[in-house]
């Protein structure tokens, strides 16, 4: 039986991609945190504008290629994520999806009369901003920055009231982009709301896993992005130290197969997609695995240290360099030098390793997605302030004949969507 939410209950639409797993992610993690703490009071739905079939199948697609591109030429990757984030670039990108974007977006607000829309990938803003616009709908536009550090400058929307961020180096980014001080805010990258009591039952976790108690317990996650994890993880098998290895292949059922296959001589967990990473990470010592912004989060966000062994050109050189410059981790792409990490860690009766935890403690932000989650009811609350309202509407005449040029139609629908 479906609950009946109270008619007064504040509606808020998260909207995601499927570009990796982060964007979803944080997207879940706010929408979870908001449930826990304000239940019936608020609506909560968590939408991928991509899958709209009038979405350009360039844009839909995008959130595939990312693996393929990523993996089997980086280094054209790089190239098109350097070359893309200048201003002139930005600027034309932004007016392309406006005009691409634009009746998804204002049909979705007119479907969900959402009283804030927060938004975790940054192709949305330009144009919600521009359905905001034209149509003169009251309703707070929150971006979500999910990126540690090396940040596009496509996230940085300056007709958003809010821009949240994970890091001071964000922070200053968004400065030197042009984003007032005012509608920025520090709260690190949402993650599931129970990674922020995950590790205080470490015993519990490994009881129920079924995970021995007496080992250093090395969590390794891969994927297809993820190369070089069998050549690590096969070193890590032969070393002969007083280990245990949990494994979780990320959906990819080749390498789920290859480690169900092996023959491991330490205690061996293998996985392949888990829904249970809180658990996961709470029972765990250490991870290995890619600068993902995702796992890189939840790692710190539990204290673990963090072994690097893949990084992408772009994003996640500035994740990679956040972990290291605080001394949160080590980057290891080989599996000799991975070893040798390993062997320095757990030397001294693992004397490194706590170092290493009580800096990724200090990096990490377990509560971000409750802070995110009280921003977004806020705003539900308070709507857009006058002086924000002001900036968004000077736009219109140059939004209205950017839509007429490309023959978009910008009328509302018959009702009005939001509260204005």
């Amino acid at each position: 039986m479906s609950q009946v939410q109270p008619l007064d209950a504040k509606r808020i639409l998260i909207l995601t991609a499927d570009a990796g797993f982060g964007h979803r992610s944080a997207a879940n993690a706010i929408a979870a945190a908001l449930h826990e703490t304000h239940g019936d009071e608020c609506v909560v739905n968590v939408v991928n504008p991509l899958e709209d079939e009038r979405a350009p199948s360039l844009l839909r697609d995008s959130q595939y290629d990312y693996d393929r591109l990523a993996k089997e030429s980086p280094k054209l990757y790089r190239l098109g994520y350097t070359a893309s984030d200048y201003a002139v670039p930005t600027a034309i990108a932004e007016s392309a999806l406006t005009v691409m974007l634009f009746q998804v977006m204002r049909d979705l607000v007119y479907r969900h009369r959402p009283d804030a829309i927060v938004t975790t990938y940054p192709l949305y803003q330009a144009p919600l901003s521009a359905v905001r616009a034209v149509n003169k709908y009251g309703i707070p536009l929150i971006t979500v920055v999910t990126d540690l550090a090396t940040v596009h400058r496509l996230w940085f929307y300056n007709a958003v009231d809010w821009c949240v961020v994970p890091t001071q180096t964000v922070y200053d980014l968004a400065l030197e982009y042009g984003l007032p001080a005012e509608c920025l805010q520090i709260t690190g990258i949402p993650v599931n709301p129970q990674l922020a009591r995950a590790t205080q039952f470490r015993t519990l976790h490994r009881e129920r896993l079924g995970w021995r108690q007496d080992l250093i317990t090395v969590l390794a996650v891969g994927s297809k992005r993820v190369e070089n994890l069998p050549g690590i993880l096969h070193v890590f098998n032969h070393s002969g130290l007083a280990i245990q290895l949990a494994v979780v292949a990320g959906g990819d059922d080749e390498l789920h197969r290859q480690f169900q296959q092996t023959e491991w001589h330490h205690p061996t967990h293998v996985y392949n997609y888990v829904e249970n990473m809180p658990d996961l990470l709470g029972a765990s010592d250490c991870v290995v695995s890619k600068a993902g912004g995702l796992i890189t989060t939840e790692t710190l966000a539990c204290g673990l240290p963090l072994m690097l062994i893949g990084v992408i050109p772009g994003q996640e050189t500035g994740n990679a360099s956040y972990v290291i410059d605080g001394g949160a981790g080590a980057l290891a792409p080989e599996p000799v030098v991975a070893l040798e990490v390993l062997f320095h860690w757990l030397d001294h009766g693992g004397a490194m390793l706590r170092t290493l935890a009580q800096n990724a403690q200090r990096l990490g932000r377990p509560r971000a997605a409750y802070e995110v989650a009280e921003l977004a009811w806020q705003s539900a609350v308070q709507g857009v302030n006058a002086k924000r309202q002001e900036r968004m509407l000077s736009a219109v005449p140059r939004l209205t004949e950017l839509l007429r040029r490309n023959g978009i139609s910008w009328e509302q629908p018959p009702q009005s969507a939001g509260r204005a």
